[in-house]
């Protein structure tokens, strides 16, 4: 009786967050259309150059093949023995439960049941693999930002504080790996590179955006509203990976900037496009087990 207490409490709360997060994502957009005008942005989205859509596409999913090889580290620093492509199919169907099963479990979570399940790995290991693979990208997204932060933010004071808020981040990261993470540290300094890798690769994406657009690619504003976005976007408040909040960044840091709104909305929901190009083909691993061959030829870590 009280197992399926428990059972019914846990759907409530899955589906009330689920709830909250269309919520969220609701009045977001509602929020957006107060301050555009959605005719002059749908004009300005139709007429994107498909072509550099295209590229677009193409170094989004370079970016995630990056750091599914990110992850990949940190997997055999505990200790599992993944092939590349294993890997790499592994993070793909990650991405896809990410985007598109909001109110599910998180791509991260299928990843530790499901390596659990072949490897028998452990819960807590695994865990901590994919929650540094996070915070391993952030720590990239936000040294990167606090660059761009340096060159379009003119008060001195807002340079001093991003300059040492990136040292303390990188020192403050190492230190909790050497100290509460130590299976992870040999993998620390690899991970950070591809970190910015993955993150610099998704600037050059945003860049291509704009040249879709027709826009001038000499206005690093557009590329530090883009990071302040994607970090806004790493919690778990909306739907579709920040859809709705990441929006509600661009127009206002458009609006910061004194740049277009309306192009600034539609930046933001074609970078939205190109990654649901990009992570759909996650589907298809839905139904082929990504490590069914793994599990035939290796044997269980323990």
């Amino acid at each position: 009786m009280e197992e399926a207490a428990e059972k019914k409490e846990a759907y409530f709360s899955k589906y009330l967050k689920l709830l909250l997060k269309i919520a969220v994502t609701v009045l977001c957009f509602w929020y957006i259309s107060k301050k555009i005008d959605f005719y002059a942005a749908k004009d300005a989205f139709l007429k994107a150059n498909w072509l550099w859509l295209l590229l677009a596409v193409i170094l989004l999913a370079l970016s995630k093949l990056f750091s599914a090889f990110r992850l990949n580290i940190y997997f055999r620093n505990i200790h599992i023995q993944l092939a590349a492509w294993k890997n790499i199919k592994l993070y793909w169907l990650g991405m896809f439960y990410n985007l598109f099963l909001p109110g599910s479990i998180s791509g991260d979570a299928y990843k530790v049941v499901l390596l659990k399940k072949k490897y028998q790995a452990a819960y807590k290991k695994t865990s901590a693999a994919v929650l540094l693979d996070r915070f391993s990208g952030l720590l990239a997204l936000g040294l990167i930002m606090s660059v761009y932060g340096i060159i379009v933010l003119d008060k001195t004071l807002y340079d001093v504080l991003l300059a040492i808020g990136s040292a303390a981040a990188v020192a403050g990261l190492y230190l909790a790996v050497r100290f509460y993470f130590k299976d992870f540290l040999p993998g620390f300094w690899s991970t950070f590179m591809w970190g910015l890798l993955v993150q610099l690769t998704q600037v050059v994406c945003v860049y291509v955006i704009l040249l879709s657009l027709d826009m001038p690619v000499d206005q690093p504003q557009w590329i530090f509203i883009f990071l302040v976005a994607a970090v806004v976007a790493v919690f778990p408040v909306s739907l579709g990976g920040g859809l709705g909040t990441r929006e509600v960044v661009f127009v206002e840091g458009a609006k910061y900037f004194h740049l277009n709104s309306q192009v600034a909305l539609v930046v933001s929901l074609l970078f939205y496009l190109v990654t649901v190009i990009a992570s759909i083909w996650g589907l298809y691993f839905v139904f082929h087990d990504p490590l069914e061959d793994d599990q035939k030829k290796r044997p269980a870590l323990r």
